[in-house]
């Protein structure tokens, strides 16, 4: 069954800072420090990303004593890339669809 792809996370991930912080987060887990450091932007801003992030479900905290680590999500991930597996899967096909003009 063909489901459609979440509109909300494709706008999260749609933002060039939070694609960054998701592929960083991809290869380990890593706190507000680090994430400032990698991508060289300001900790109130990164903050406002993370948040976006958590919200959409895509990554999760781990305190760690006065520290916030992040992580990933990867059954998010992996939920949306079977959805656009199946989107590219019906495009294959649809090319034999063709809808008659009135």
């Amino acid at each position: 069954m063909l489901t459609s792809v979440d509109p909300d996370v494709i706008r999260v991930l749609g933002d060039p800072l939070r694609l960054k912080i998701v592929t960083l987060l991809a290869r380990e887990t890593l706190c507000t420090t680090h994430l400032v450091e990698e991508t060289g932007a300001k900790q109130t801003n990164l903050s406002n990303h993370m948040k976006v992030l958590r919200e959409a479900g895509l990554v999760e905290t781990e305190p760690c004593g006065r520290f916030i680590y992040y992580k990933l999500k990867p059954e998010v991930l992996a939920a949306l890339s079977e959805q656009f597996a199946a989107l590219a899967a019906s495009a294959r096909t649809a090319t034999e669809n063709k809808r008659a003009c009135p």
